[in-house]
Protein backbone atom coordinates (compact mmCIF):
# COMPACT_ATOMS: atom_id res chain seq x y z
CA UNK A 1 0.00 0.00 0.00
CA UNK A 2 2.73 2.44 0.99
CA UNK A 3 4.81 1.42 -2.03
CA UNK A 4 1.98 2.29 -4.42
CA UNK A 5 1.58 5.67 -2.76
CA UNK A 6 5.29 6.42 -3.06
CA UNK A 7 5.33 5.21 -6.65
CA UNK A 8 2.61 7.69 -7.57
CA UNK A 9 4.15 10.47 -5.53
CA UNK A 10 7.77 10.07 -6.61
CA UNK A 11 7.55 9.70 -10.37
CA UNK A 12 11.03 10.14 -11.81
CA UNK A 13 12.09 10.00 -15.39
CA UNK A 14 14.22 7.08 -16.49
CA UNK A 15 17.03 9.49 -17.31
CA UNK A 16 17.13 10.75 -13.72
CA UNK A 17 17.22 7.21 -12.39
CA UNK A 18 20.15 6.31 -14.69
CA UNK A 19 22.09 9.41 -13.59
CA UNK A 20 21.44 8.69 -9.89
CA UNK A 21 22.71 5.11 -10.34
CA UNK A 22 25.79 6.49 -12.10
CA UNK A 23 26.53 8.92 -9.26
CA UNK A 24 26.08 6.18 -6.65
CA UNK A 25 28.51 4.04 -8.65
CA UNK A 26 31.05 6.86 -8.77
CA UNK A 27 30.82 7.34 -5.01
CA UNK A 28 31.21 3.59 -4.49
CA UNK A 29 34.23 3.55 -6.80
CA UNK A 30 35.80 6.53 -5.05
CA UNK A 31 35.32 5.26 -1.52
CA UNK A 32 35.75 1.50 -1.77
CA UNK A 33 37.68 0.85 -4.99
CA UNK A 34 39.97 3.91 -4.69
CA UNK A 35 39.61 4.78 -8.37
CA UNK A 36 40.95 8.31 -7.80
CA UNK A 37 43.80 7.38 -5.51
CA UNK A 38 47.39 8.35 -6.21
CA UNK A 39 48.36 4.82 -7.27
CA UNK A 40 46.36 4.49 -10.45
CA UNK A 41 46.75 1.79 -13.06
CA UNK A 42 45.23 0.71 -16.37
CA UNK A 43 42.53 -1.38 -14.71
CA UNK A 44 41.17 1.56 -12.70
CA UNK A 45 41.15 3.78 -15.78
CA UNK A 46 39.32 1.19 -17.83
CA UNK A 47 36.88 0.65 -14.98
CA UNK A 48 36.01 4.36 -15.00
CA UNK A 49 35.69 4.41 -18.78
CA UNK A 50 33.50 1.32 -18.72
CA UNK A 51 31.22 2.81 -16.07
CA UNK A 52 30.85 5.99 -18.14
CA UNK A 53 30.12 3.92 -21.25
CA UNK A 54 27.35 2.16 -19.33
CA UNK A 55 25.95 5.57 -18.41
CA UNK A 56 25.85 6.62 -22.04
CA UNK A 57 24.21 3.35 -23.10
CA UNK A 58 21.67 3.70 -20.28
CA UNK A 59 20.88 7.28 -21.27
CA UNK A 60 20.44 6.25 -24.90
CA UNK A 61 17.94 3.52 -24.04
CA UNK A 62 16.15 5.65 -21.40
CA UNK A 63 15.51 8.40 -23.94
CA UNK A 64 14.63 5.97 -26.70
CA UNK A 65 11.60 4.57 -24.87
Amino acid sequence: MVFLYLKKKLKMSKTSIVIIIYIIGLIFGALFLNIWSADTNIFKGLLGLGWTALLLIGLFFAEKK
